[in-house]
C-alpha cells in the first residue's frame, strides 16, 4: 500500500441490451426468485438469478426483442414485468 491510499473496486455487471459493463448501482436488476416469480429489484439485494439492464430505452427494446431476459433468467417473463420496466425507463429518458 503506497502512500496509504486504498483503491476501491466497485462491482460491475454487463447490460443484457448493449453488452457494455457498468457499475452495478447504475443498472436496473430483473430477478427470478426461487419460486419462479420475476420482479424488478431496485436494491440489488433480492435473492435469485439476476439480469441487468442499463437505463436506456434502446437497450430495453433490444433485450426484449432478442428475448435476452428469458435466456439469462431461464424462464418466461410476464408482460407485467416488461410494463413496469418500460415505465421505470420512461423516467430516465434523455439521460
Amino acid at each position: 500500500m503506497a502512500n496509504g491510499k486504498k483503491t476501491v473496486k466497485y462491482p460491475e455487471r454487463r447490460c443484457v441490451g448493449c453488452g457494455n459493463s457498468f457499475p452495478k448501482k447504475e443498472l436496473i436488476r430483473v430477478v427470478r426468485g426461487s419460486d419462479g416469480s420475476v420482479s424488478l429489484d431496485f436494491t440489488g439485494k433480492k435473492p435469485g438469478r439476476g439480469a441487468y439492464l442499463c437505463k436506456s430505452t434502446d437497450c430495453f427494446k433490444k433485450a426484449m426483442k432478442a428475448k435476452r431476459f428469458e435466456s439469462n433468467l431461464d424462464c418466461e417473463i410476464p408482460p407485467g414485468v416488461y410494463e413496469k420496466l418500460a415505465a421505470e425507463l420512461a423516467g430516465y429518458d434523455g439521460t
